[in-house]
Protein backbone atom coordinates (compact mmCIF):
# COMPACT_ATOMS: atom_id res chain seq x y z
CA UNK A 1 0.00 0.00 0.00
CA UNK A 2 1.46 3.32 -1.08
CA UNK A 3 0.56 5.71 1.75
CA UNK A 4 1.47 9.10 0.27
CA UNK A 5 -0.30 9.67 -3.04
CA UNK A 6 0.70 13.28 -3.80
CA UNK A 7 1.55 16.53 -2.02
CA UNK A 8 -0.96 19.38 -2.01
CA UNK A 9 0.58 22.45 -3.64
CA UNK A 10 -1.87 25.34 -3.39
CA UNK A 11 -1.59 28.93 -2.24
CA UNK A 12 -3.18 28.11 1.11
CA UNK A 13 -0.88 25.14 1.81
CA UNK A 14 2.19 27.12 0.71
CA UNK A 15 1.28 29.86 3.19
CA UNK A 16 0.77 27.29 5.97
CA UNK A 17 4.17 25.81 5.14
CA UNK A 18 5.89 29.17 5.38
CA UNK A 19 4.16 30.43 8.53
CA UNK A 20 3.30 27.35 10.61
CA UNK A 21 5.64 24.69 9.13
CA UNK A 22 2.68 22.53 7.98
CA UNK A 23 2.47 20.58 4.73
CA UNK A 24 -0.46 18.81 3.10
CA UNK A 25 -0.66 15.44 1.37
CA UNK A 26 -3.34 13.34 -0.29
CA UNK A 27 -2.98 9.95 1.39
CA UNK A 28 -4.43 6.45 1.08
CA UNK A 29 -7.92 6.21 2.59
CA UNK A 30 -7.03 3.38 4.96
CA UNK A 31 -3.78 4.92 6.28
CA UNK A 32 -3.63 5.96 9.92
CA UNK A 33 -1.64 8.79 11.51
CA UNK A 34 1.31 6.61 12.57
CA UNK A 35 1.71 5.21 9.05
CA UNK A 36 1.52 8.71 7.54
CA UNK A 37 4.10 10.01 10.01
CA UNK A 38 6.58 7.22 9.27
CA UNK A 39 6.07 7.56 5.48
CA UNK A 40 6.81 11.32 5.53
CA UNK A 41 9.86 10.83 7.75
CA UNK A 42 11.20 8.08 5.51
CA UNK A 43 10.54 9.82 2.18
CA UNK A 44 11.66 13.38 3.05
CA UNK A 45 14.09 12.73 5.94
CA UNK A 46 12.41 15.18 8.35
CA UNK A 47 11.12 14.98 11.94
CA UNK A 48 7.31 15.07 12.15
CA UNK A 49 5.76 16.46 15.33
CA UNK A 50 2.07 16.03 14.49
CA UNK A 51 -0.42 14.70 11.93
CA UNK A 52 -4.03 15.78 11.38
CA UNK A 53 -6.28 13.90 8.94
CA UNK A 54 -9.46 14.89 7.13
CA UNK A 55 -11.78 12.61 5.11
CA UNK A 56 -13.65 14.15 2.18
CA UNK A 57 -16.64 12.39 0.64
CA UNK A 58 -17.35 12.56 -3.08
CA UNK A 59 -19.81 15.18 -4.28
CA UNK A 60 -22.71 14.57 -6.65
CA UNK A 61 -22.21 16.37 -9.95
CA UNK A 62 -24.53 16.75 -12.94
CA UNK A 63 -24.34 18.51 -16.26
CA UNK A 64 -26.73 19.03 -19.15
CA UNK A 65 -25.75 18.02 -22.67
CA UNK A 66 -27.50 17.67 -26.04
CA UNK A 67 -28.47 14.10 -25.21
CA UNK A 68 -29.80 14.92 -21.73
CA UNK A 69 -28.57 15.15 -18.17
CA UNK A 70 -25.48 13.23 -17.13
CA UNK A 71 -24.97 12.50 -13.44
CA UNK A 72 -21.98 11.25 -11.52
CA UNK A 73 -19.80 11.65 -8.45
CA UNK A 74 -16.34 12.98 -7.73
CA UNK A 75 -13.89 10.73 -5.90
CA UNK A 76 -13.64 10.66 -2.14
CA UNK A 77 -10.17 11.14 -0.65
CA UNK A 78 -8.25 11.59 2.58
CA UNK A 79 -6.00 14.57 3.29
CA UNK A 80 -3.24 14.76 5.90
CA UNK A 81 -1.80 17.96 7.34
CA UNK A 82 1.69 17.21 8.66
CA UNK A 83 3.36 19.54 11.18
CA UNK A 84 7.15 19.37 11.17
CA UNK A 85 9.51 19.94 14.07
CA UNK A 86 11.14 23.34 14.54
CA UNK A 87 13.79 24.02 11.90
CA UNK A 88 12.66 21.30 9.46
CA UNK A 89 11.35 22.08 5.94
CA UNK A 90 10.22 20.18 2.83
CA UNK A 91 11.11 21.54 -0.61
CA UNK A 92 8.64 20.22 -3.20
CA UNK A 93 10.24 22.23 -6.00
CA UNK A 94 13.78 20.83 -5.78
CA UNK A 95 13.33 18.29 -8.62
CA UNK A 96 11.96 20.78 -11.16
Amino acid sequence: MNILIKPIITEKMTELGEKLNRYGFIVHKEANKLQIKSAVQELYGVEVSGVNTIRYSGKAKSRFTKTGAIGGRTKSFKKAIVTLAEGETIDFYSNI
